[in-house]
């Protein structure tokens, strides 16, 4: 028996690291082969915490714009969001404002406030950078996100965290914790 089930949904452009995030956080390993996703992949994870039975139900939707109209209609229930973009592609997070966009059209029916975590993924490649952590910080200060983390799914650097800090939220906003 769980106490609580969360709905997460993870967007963002494709190539991204977004699949390598989920299957980091699943496995605890990297395989650096992923494919392409089609639509939306489906996962569950399983933990404790808080001394309590969690289970984060994890939409991995895919980036490519053939793709986007499906987003609003997976989203509908979702508890939390991770957006994330490639700190080395400009680009990945200059679409940001879309997504959002696509993913609000997802929860307007809710009438709640959904937290969003901002991600930049492939902070292994921190020497290519081309988004600077002062920016993507602005950014989500500027949409009153959950919080702005940078992580690698290579590394396994702060995969953990992101999936953590949504849980805490998640958690405190159904008096779980």
């Amino acid at each position: 028996m769980q106490d609580a089930l969360f709905k997460v949904c993870i967007f963002g452009d494709g190539g991204v690291g977004k699949t390598s995030l989920v299957k980091r956080y699943l496995t605890g390993l990297f395989t650096g082969d992923s494919s392409m996703t089609l639509g939306v992949d489906f996962h569950m994870k399983k933990f404790e915490f808080h001394a309590k039975r969690v289970s984060l139900q994890i939409w991995d939707f895919a980036g490519e714009d053939r793709f986007r109209f499906l987003l609003p209609g997976y989203v509908k229930g979702a508890s939390g969001g991770v957006f994330m973009f490639d700190i080395t592609r400009r680009t990945s997070l200059r679409n940001f404002g879309d997504w959002l966009e696509i993913f609000k059209q997802g929860t307007v029916d809710m009438n709640i406030d959904v937290p969003i975590i901002m991600v930049g993924g492939k902070l292994d490649l921190h020497d290519r950078r081309s988004v600077y952590s002062k920016d993507a910080v602005d950014l989500a200060k500027q949409y009153e996100l959950l919080d702005y983390i940078e992580c690698s799914a290579k590394t396994g650097e702060n995969v953990e965290l992101i999936f953590y800090k949504l849980a805490l939220e998640l958690s405190k906003r159904v008096n779980l914790i």
